[in-house]
This record gives structure tokens, sequence and C-alpha cells, in this order.
């Protein structure tokens, strides 16, 4: 009896510990400055949540070192529920495979859900003589050496990405690194570059007025932004290339499953809002939301695909 009189207590106060939280202002960590896709993707979640769940969720910009700062912040913090990280793919997923950082993406931190898919399309500009992605790869891979592609650096995620399609694609191909994803673009524009795989959000506007063609996009799914582009898979085709960038929120390893799943539920919520979709749409990110679980899954499996990309392109940092 009294073992029966423990757990039924026990389960009363974690119910009530969920539907209690959260009982004060939640910090949301970013680990970029204000403004970066992370950041504006974070903001959008957390003032929904904070309408939601009755507090506070305010953001605390942490930027520098690729995003390593903020996020060793969140995991050395309480595990209470009440410090949160907005995470993304380059923090979490590549720079573990590129240096030493100060916490381990996969044991420091308890996924809570992802909010948003970063999707990239392959670009040149309009007077490339191929129409199609069948015709890009054609024409490149029947010249070798002749073309060259733009990146914003060897530790980028559009580096990765494009460097993943050109082994695929069998394609041999200049890499010119800029600082930085404007540069990488503009000439591409100006005709002094051919191609490059970058997001959806820096190209869109390019495409939409006729300055840049784009061919495919990088995940197994079309872009929200653009419906009528197909993937890269299905264009060229390519079977299996589905990649791109993330953006979600985890916490600090042992915070309580309760509150985990609170934020997780009204994150699920929030991907269907009308609203969020609109304005994800006019940013270039697709909605996406997850149990805390499916999360890890997609963690580990996102840090093992950069990491094998990494390795097979022999990649260093900078």
């Amino acid at each position: 009896m009294k073992l029966l009189f423990a757990v039924v207590s026990f389960l009363l106060a974690a119910a009530a510990s969920a539907q209690s939280y959260p009982s004060r202002p939640v910090k949301v960590i970013v680990p970029w400055p204000p403004g970066q896709a992370t950041d504006i993707a974070a903001r959008v979640v957390a003032e929904k949540l904070q309408v939601a769940l009755g507090q506070p969720f305010v953001i605390d910009n942490r930027p520098g070192a690729g995003g390593s700062i903020g996020s060793d912040v969140v995991a050395k913090s309480t595990p209470d529920g009440y410090t949160l990280l907005a995470a993304s793919a380059g923090p979490i997923s590549i720079m573990p495979n590129l240096q030493k950082i100060p916490y381990d993406p996969l044991k420091d931190f308890a996924p809570v859900s992802l909010i948003a898919l970063v999707p990239f399309v392959l670009v040149t500009n309009p007077s490339f003589p191929a129409t199609d992605l069948k015709g890009f790869i054609a024409n490149v891979r029947a010249n070798p050496g002749k073309y060259s592609f733009s990146s914003s650096g060897t530790a980028a995620s559009a580096y990765m990405v494009t460097a993943l399609f050109n082994s695929m694609a069998q394609l041999d191909a200049q890499h010119v690194p800029y600082k930085g994803t404007g540069p990488a673009i503009t000439d591409i524009i100006g005709g002094q570059i051919t191609y490059t795989i970058e997001t959806v959000a820096a190209t869109v506007g390019h495409i939409k007025a006729g300055r840049l063609r784009a061919y495919g996009v990088s995940f197994a799914q079309r872009a929200s932004a653009m419906p009528d582009v197909p993937t890269i898979a299905e264009a060229a085709p390519l079977p299996g290339y589905d990649i791109g960038a993330w953006i979600g929120y985890t916490a600090p390893a042992g915070t309580p499953r309760e509150a985990l799943a609170r934020l997780a539920t009204e994150m699920q919520k929030i991907a269907q809002a009308p609203d969020i979709k609109e304005r994800y749409l006019s940013l270039g990110l697709d909605p996406i939301s997850s149990t805390p679980d499916e999360m890890a899954v997609f963690m580990r499996q996102q840090q093992e695909r950069y990491g094998s990309i990494i390795k097979a392109q022999g990649i260093k940092v900078e």
C-alpha cells in the first residue's frame, strides 16, 4: 500500500509540475547576432510560446565562435527548463566534426523540437547553357576543371551541401571561397563564378527577378518559397541527395521531460499556424516540428551525415 501511495504521489507531482511549467520567465539563448535566420525563427516561436504558456520567453543573443559560445552557455546552464538554446546545424551538426568544442552536442543537450528547415538551391547565371539540371550536370561533367563554384568558406553549410552534390554528380569544378554569402552570390550574378548551392532565403529574390536560374533544391521535398522548383534528387536524378540546414530548440541535458514535452507540444501547434507558415515563407524557411525523441534521432543523423562529407572531402577549418 505504501509503495502504491508513493507511486501515485509521484505521478500526481509530475503532472502538477508539467501543468505549472513555466512559472517564471524563460531565457532563450541565440548564439548568433540579431537578424540572422536562427535568431528570426527563434523569436517568431518565442513570441507564440509566450502567448500560449503565459510567461515571457526572453531572447538573449550570445554570438561568437561560429555559435559555440552561446551553445556552451546553455550546455552548462541549470537543467530546469528555464534556459533554452536556439540550436542550428552549424554549432551542433558541423563544428563538432571540424574542431574541438567545449560541449558534446549529443550528450550535453536535451532536444525539444525542430522549428524550421533551411533549404538550399542550386543556381547559376541565366546565361549558362543548360535549362535543366540534367543538362547542367552533363555540361559540367563534360568539361572537368572548366567551371567554378562559390561558397562562404569550407566550414560553411553551403560548401558541405555543394561538395556532396559535386561528389554524387561526379563533377570536377574549382572552389572559390568568399567571406560571406552575399559576395559569393554577387559574382554568380556577374558571371565571374559558374554556380553555387546556397539558401533559398539568400537566393529567392534574385531568382524571381531573373538574375539567377534555379535548377533544384537540396532537401527531398520541395521548398515552400519556390514550389515550382524541383528537388535535386528528382531532377538530376540523384537518389539519396537530401541535405540542408535546420533550426530547433534544445535545453541543457537533464531538463525534466515534462517541461520538454510541454514545449514540444506547443511547438507542434505553432508549426501549423497559418501566420507562422506565411512568416517562414517570406524568410525562405520551411516550418517543421518534432517530439524530443524525434529531434534526438535527427540530430544524430545530421552530425553523422556532415561528418561523412567532411571526412570524404578532407575538409578542414580555414
